[in-house]
């Protein structure tokens, strides 16, 4: 047994399996992996890493199956399945999954071929556990997938404490260790336990107001759009693959980028924090559908039409289109009255939240400060957008509905 001091858990004990995949090369990489990839260039104190978030989702799921009664053969796989759920992160974790996953059609989670090989197939198969079973519970299948990978998984109850905690902003805090206590199985689903429904309502709540904070923070998603642009461009003018990108660390990331002509500017803009400005910030009821719809294709053609009528380099225009806000929490299910209930069809708070996401949703197109007033210009012209007066409008908060729906 070894025992880790955690910022958040205090002392984790790991053991068994988990012991002997700490220190293989595949977990030891999620060491340079930031958990909230470019948040640190918001929040100095952002720096946390897979490598420790993996612990902590370790630690959770051994409290879970201690109160769900699971031990033996059965509980080394979930707890080996936890430990390992993020080796599949590429660099800056998820910041640049959009670009692998189109040319891989692999996300972080599709983790059966890299369990098939290398030290961590070896040390699963050497405590007499197939690696396929270990990557289907990775990827949410079967009845204990659902605690590794699904809308109650102990993967969300450690990352948003954890991010809440290493940001310094309180939104994220959660009553964790009560959710992995409730936990419980009703026909085979993973539910909440009687009493609960204030309990899942946190999750939703902590979630609802990380993600304008932290996770879709404006310099957060121009530093990602960057990078994800850095990347496309290094994939094409480069020697590299999508498949050796999805396998580096943050820092050989930036390595790669310093060293090519194509994206040595924008490593540069990243390491001095010289990102790129809003010239866009718009709201969802003024972009047109077509917009709110386009593909990846045609993203560059949109850019490249707006750069010529700008007159600046292509180069110097990213349009960021998010897609449709989610809550997946908020199919959650309770018991009520014996009955499993999704929280969505039990909590009238759930409408409000969601009605927040579509208030807080933003189109951006960024640029260098130096452009953005002819970009956002040329901008509005070629996609259409429905804007009077300033082109960027800061959005914060709830818009009121938690009122609307709490009478």
């Amino acid at each position: 047994m070894k025992t880790i001091k955690d910022s958040v858990h205090d002392h984790i004990e790991v053991e068994g399996v988990a012991r002997a995949l700490l220190d293989t090369p595949e977990m030891q990489r999620l060491r340079h992996i930031k958990q909230l990839g470019t948040a640190s260039l918001v929040y100095p104190s952002a720096n946390h890493t897979r490598f420790e978030h993996s612990l902590g989702v370790y630690h959770n799921a051994c409290e879970a199956l201690d109160h769900l009664n699971v031990e033996g053969p059965r509980a080394e796989k979930v707890k080996a399945a936890a430990l390992l759920h993020d080796v599949g992160h590429g660099p800056f974790s998820h910041n640049l999954e959009p670009l692998t996953h189109r040319r891989t059609g692999k996300y972080h989670d599709d983790v059966h071929e890299l369990f098939e090989r290398g030290d961590v197939a070896t040390v699963l198969r050497a405590h007499d556990i197939a690696p396929r079973e270990v990557a289907d519970l990775v990827a949410g299948d079967g009845r204990f997938g659902q605690l590794v990978s699904g809308e109650l998984d102990v993967d969300r109850m450690d990352y948003l404490v954890r991010d809440a905690h290493h940001t310094g902003v309180p939104y994220g805090t959660i009553d964790h260790a009560r959710l992995v206590r409730e936990l419980t199985f009703q026909d085979g689903e993973l539910v909440l336990a009687e009493g609960n429904v204030q309990t899942a309502e946190s999750l939703l709540v902590a979630r609802a107001l990380m993600t304008p904070t932290v996770y879709d923070h404006h310099v957060t998603r121009i530093s990602k759009a960057m990078l994800r642009r850095a990347g496309e461009r290094l994939l094409d003018s480069t020697t590299y693959d999508a498949e050796a990108l999805r396998r580096m660390d943050d820092p050989g990331f930036l390595v790669a980028l310093r060293n090519a002509a194509e994206t040595a500017e924008v490593a540069r803009r990243f390491d001095e924090r010289d990102l790129y400005k809003r010239a866009v910030w718009a709201e969802r009821a003024d972009v047109p559908e077509d917009v709110l719809d386009i593909e990846h294709e045609d993203v560059r053609g949109y850019e490249l039409e707006i750069a010529e009528r700008a007159g600046v380099d292509p180069e110097r225009v990213v349009l960021d289109v998010p897609g449709e806000p989610s809550m997946d929490e908020s199919s959650t299910r309770v018991l009520v009255g014996g009955e499993a209930r999704r929280l969505d069809e039990q909590s009238p708070l759930v409408e409000a939240l969601q009605s927040a996401q579509l208030a807080q949703w933003r189109l951006g197109v960024y640029s260098p400060a130096d452009v953005t007033d002819q970009v956002g210009t040329a901008a509005v012209r070629v996609l259409g957008l429905d804007i009077d007066g300033a082109l960027v409008t800061e959005v914060r908060g709830l818009q009121g509905t938690l009122d609307q729906y709490g009478q």
